[in-house]
This record gives C-alpha cells, sequence and structure tokens, in this order.
C-alpha cells in the first residue's frame, strides 16, 4: 500500500473536468484523506484544454507532485499535454471514441473505455465524467458507497432519477476497468486515512468566510479571475447576516464604495486581481490621507495588462507596496496557506481600523484557487478589534471643533462615525489640519505627513515571518511568500537528505517589512535563495533594500504561468550549492 498518490483528469473546458475532479476529491475527503489541488484552465469560457491534479496523502501536503500516477482523459490532446508527467507504469485511463494512444518514449498503461458510449446509452453523454470517475475510482479499490454519497450530494437537487442515471454510469465506469484490469490495481492502493474531519476549499472561499467571521457586511466588487470567488460566495453569505454584495460597473466604483462603507461605520471590503488593483490606486490614496480603514484583496495573476489572467504569477509585491502617488501608511499581508487565508483576514479588518488605514490582503492564483484540505478553523480565536472608535464622544468647549485628525504619538486620532453628537468634522482628500479643513500650511504638512507615516512603525502582523524546520546557522537558507510554503519545504527536505544544511522562512508581512524579525536568520546563513514566481525578483529586491547582504541573496524565479515544482526548488538550490563549490 502507498501513502500518497496523484491523480489527474483532462479534457476541453466545458467537457465536465470541473465537476469530475470536484465530486472525485470530495469522496477522498469524506475518507480523511489529504488534499491538494491544482487547476489548469484556459481564458476561454469554453474550449481550450484545461485539466484538474490531486494529489492524494494520509499526511499533511502543501504542494502539487512532481509526477502523476493516473491520467483521465477525455481526448488525445490531454494524453499529448500531461503523460510526460507520468511515472513509470502509470495508468491512463482514456475514452475509447477517440482511439487513444501513447506518445513516443511513454511508459504507462493504457485502459481505453467506452466512456462517452456507456454514458450515451443511460441517456446523455453529459454523464461521461461520471464514468470515467467510477473507472478510476475502482482502480484505487476505494467503496463505491462512498463516491456515491458525493454523487447523491452533487446531484440530488436535480432529483432522485438524476441521481440514479449518475450513480449508474460510476457503476458501469467501474465495472468495465475492473474487467479490463483484473481487479484494482494493488500498486494504486492507499493506506488507510485518519478520518479526522477536514475542510476541502480553495483560499477565496476562506477568505469569504473570514470576512464574514470579522463582522465584514458590505462587498462591492467587479467580476476578475482569479478573485470572482470571493464575490461569490459572499453573494450567498453575506445576506444570511444582514450584509449585501454589489456588483460595480469598474474598480473604480467598487474601491470607493468600500471606502464609503468604512466610513460610515460599516465593515467593508473589495478584491480584484493586478489590473483592477491598478485602477484603484488613486482611491487606496485617498483612503491613506482621510485615514479610512479599507481591506482589499489582491489575487495575483499572470501580467503586465490581460497578461496570463488564468495562470499563477507573483509579479504585484512592489506595485501594492509604492503603487500609490505620494505616501501613505498601509499594510501587505501575504497568507500562505487555507488557515492563513481565514486568520489573516480578520487580523486585515482588526489592523485597518486600528491604524486607520488601507490593508491588502496578497494572494496568487495557485493560493486563490488551489483546493486543498484544511484544519476546522477555530472561530473561538475571533477577535473584533475596532481601534480608537469612539461612539460617545464627551462635549467640545464652545467654539471647538472635533478633531479628527488629531497629532498623536503613534499617529492614530480618534475616530467617530458621521452623525455621532460632539463629533462633526470636515473630510477631504486635500491636506488638511487636525479638524479635517484644507490646510497648505508648510508646517502642517510636515506634522499632518509625520503623523501618518509614525503610524507604520507600531504596525505589527502576527506572526510577519514563518520560521520552519531546519538548521539554525544554513548553508542554505530558502525564502519565499504565498503558495510557494509547502513546494519550498519538499525541496528543502530533498536538499537535507543529501547532508545539505537548510532553512525555510515565508515572509508574511510584506509592508512594512520585517526586518528585525529576518536578520537573524539572514545573518546567520551563509547562503539565501529567494524563491518566486516573477521576472524580476521582488521580494529579494525588498530583503536586500531592507537588510542589505545582497552579494550572499540568490534569486530562483519561475514565469511560465505555472507553480513551482518541488523537483525544480530541488535541483536549482542543488545547482547553486554544487556550483559554488
Amino acid at each position: 500500500m502507498i501513502s500518497q498518490l496523484s491523480w489527474k483528469i483532462g479534457g476541453q473546458q466545458g467537457e465536465g473536468v470541473e465537476s469530475t475532479d470536484r465530486i472525485f476529491s470530495t469522496a477522498l475527503n469524506r475518507l480523511g484523506y489529504y488534499l491538494y489541488g491544482y487547476r489548469h484552465f484556459s481564458s476561454r469560457i469554453k474550449g481550450g484544454h484545461t485539466n484538474n491534479k490531486i494529489r492524494i496523502s494520509t499526511k499533511p501536503i502543501r504542494a502539487i507532485s512532481d509526477d502523476l500516477d493516473i491520467l483521465v482523459a477525455f481526448d488525445q490532446e490531454s494524453i499529448d499535454f500531461n503523460a510526460h508527467e507520468l511515472r513509470e507504469n502509470g495508468v491512463i485511463v482514456a475514452d475509447a471514441k477517440f482511439n487513444p494512444v501513447l506518445p513516443d518514449g511513454v511508459k504507462a498503461r493504457l485502459f481505453a473505455v467506452p466512456i462517452t458510449k456507456i454514458a450515451e446509452d443511460l441517456g446523455t453523454s453529459l454523464m461521461k465524467n461520471m464514468v470515467a470517475s467510477g473507472a478510476s475510482w475502482a482502480l484505487l479499490g476505494l467503496p463505491l458507497a462512498i463516491f456515491n454519497h458525493a454523487v447523491q450530494e452533487e446531484f440530488g437537487r436535480k432529483g432522485i432519477a438524476v441521481v440514479e442515471k449518475n450513480v449508474e454510469a460510476v457503476k458501469q465506469g467501474a465495472e468495465f476497468i475492473l474487467n479490463q484490469a483484473g481487479g484494482p490495481l494493488e500498486e494504486f492502493r492507499l493506506e488507510p486515512a485518519d478520518g479526522k474531519q477536514k475542510l476541502f476549499i480553495i483560499g477565496n472561499d476562506a477568505i469569504g468566510l473570514g470576512a464574514v467571521a470579522a463582522g465584514c457586511r458590505f462587498m462591492p466588487a467587479y467580476p476578475i479571475t482569479p478573485a470572482s470567488e470571493i464575490m461569490e460566495y459572499l453573494i450567498k453569505a453575506l445576506p444570511k447576516f444582514g450584509g449585501t454584495v454589489i456588483q460595480t460597473e469598474d474598480e473604480i466604483a467598487a474601491v470607493t464604495m468600500a471606502i464609503g462603507a468604512n466610513y460610515a461605520g460599516a465593515r467593508s471590503m473589495t478584491a480584484s486581481a493586478g489590473p483592477g488593483l491598478s485602477l484603484m490606486m488613486e482611491a487606496i490614496g485617498l483612503a491613506g490621507m482621510t485615514e479610512t480603514p479599507v481591506v482589499i484583496v489582491d489575487t495575483q495573476r499572470g501580467g503586465p495588462s490581460t497578461g496570463l489572467p488564468t495562470k499563477q504569477e507573483q509579479s504585484d509585491v512592489l506595485a501594492m507596496i509604492y503603487g500609490t502617488h505620494g505616501e501613505i501608511p498601509k499594510v501587505v499581508i501575504a497568507p500562505s496557506t487555507i488557515e492563513e487565508c481565514f486568520y489573516d483576514t480578520i487580523e486585515a479588518f482588526n489592523i485597518a481600523e486600528q491604524y486607520q488605514c488601507p490593508v491588502i490582503l496578497l494572494t496568487d492564483l495557485q493560493l486563490s484557487l488551489g483546493k486543498q484540505s484544511s484544519d476546522v478553523f477555530e472561530y473561538s480565536k475571533v477577535v473584533i478589534n475596532r481601534g480608537k472608535l469612539d461612539t460617545d464622544p464627551p462635549p467640545l468647549p464652545e467654539g471647538e471643533q472635533f478633531k479628527r485628525y488629531a497629532l498623536s504619538p503613534d499617529g492614530v486620532s480618534p475616530r467617530v462615525i458621521p452623525g455621532t453628537k460632539h463629533g462633526l468634522h470636515h473630510v477631504t482628500g486635500v491636506e488638511h489640519d487636525e479638524t479635517g479643513r484644507p490646510s497648505e500650511s508648510p508646517l502642517n504638512r510636515e506634522r499632518m505627513m509625520d503623523k501618518r507615516m509614525n503610524k507604520l512603525k507600531n504596525i505589527h502582523v502576527t506572526h510577519p515571518i514563518k520560521v520552519h524546520h531546519g538548521h539554525h546557522e544554513p548553508d542554505l537558507l530558502l525564502i519565499g511568500m504565498g503558495s510557494t510554503i509547502g513546494t519550498i519545504d519538499e525541496g528543502r527536505e530533498r536538499l537535507e537528505a543529501e547532508g545539505i544544511k537548510t532553512g525555510h522562512i515565508t515572509v508574511r508581512q510584506l509592508h512594512p517589512f520585517p526586518a528585525e524579525a529576518l536578520s537573524p536568520y539572514v545573518n546567520k546563513a551563509k547562503k539565501i535563495v529567494v524563491i518566486e514566481n516573477n521576472a524580476t525578483g521582488q521580494l529579494a529586491s525588498l530583503i536586500k533594500l531592507n537588510l542589505g547582504q545582497a552579494d550572499k541573496i540568490h534569486s530562483v524565479l519561475k514565469y511560465n504561468g505555472n507553480p513551482f515544482l518541488p523537483a525544480e526548488i530541488h535541483h536549482e538550490c542543488r545547482g547553486l550549492i554544487v556550483w559554488q563549490r
């Protein structure tokens, strides 16, 4: 028996690949396995090759696998495109309809199953995804009852007749391949799972759930890949708590509505990707100048311009830190796991109100859309902190106005909700004095700038860096951010097995940069490798800017639209060590 296995399904977009993956992985989740998924899909609505890959394990995992055990192919293109990943004696379950053939050099077992014919004989070719699922599930020797339960959950709303048809499709797919293969494949039998309850969700859903838990009740947003699922989640969730979502005409309207709602006292957020954030920059500056809290999610994707809208990249880092004209205090947090997506969203709302500034939650496509197992969230950990929000300010002396922007040592002034008695104040996007009235006084300008920027001295995100297992004085310190966390750790483990002393740190607080927290580890490391999905080494640039030591910092970059594989991390880092020796 084996402790982990990798399964992939490929076909044309709109052909049922997504639903097949969803039901297959849901059934595995019910059995208690740990799962990590990756979606490769086209930017087209329909058509174009797409595939979903699931890594299944009896232990926690946070990376896609280098190779592949089972490939389910709805067309020859799926075989041609993905067969190179198959390990020797891997398996292809293909639709006999297109007369599948193995590419040259691929040593795999090919099972041609009449997937479409079985589905058509049962009434519709739409059920071919269930035939294929049943065939690949049977090869693993897993109980069909569990899979059928997942089918019932998927199609139950369509009535018992539809459920029964799909269950029959699963059964016939399983029976056909078991007859062809002579039973389940023993080398693909998984060890029993631990049976613990686990969430199986994408990062976007975790962010949406975190927003609800944080007290967010309004989300204006404009749809954009890969952020749309946050809006779609909250469309269903917020009305249950008295909240709502508005689809705006563009991202400028979305962010200004979110700022306005926060000014009025309601916790609000918006979410977008790189192109949308570019449109939001002026308004983000407005939030900084008016000291209005707002939470914005940037789900990074391939750029620039439309770029690669459905592919992985981490190239918005410097834009999120320096994108606004002028200088404002802001916070940029980069979660790296599903759990962090949930808890960091809550913390983002708290920080935004504590320091009265924009907070950007920076994810990437793989973390946003890659479905994976997660521990169940602990709602007892949720704490709401609204900072210096004054709901009952004292009466003011005759002739005085409420000082909304009062100078203070920590840079944070008292804040009131508009309409609060004794809290009347002026708000403007131009420079202003303590009461909010416009002012061009040079002395006032310096004081107000200092007041706002002083906030950065006190901002501290919980666990600004995450220190993983490794040596205190490593030969090689691997540093990354976002979804690279698991891939880097697997690459590091392979280096350790070869006798190379390593360390691994994930930077979670990108701005203000946690130089003090990171410095001791950078100083002790002999060499540093910064691993990121962009072409210019943006995280490495931040480390050099804040800590120096450019002579021992090296970059491993990938910007072809695909996430890193553990083997790539191992190969690149090992090559660096060998070359320098």
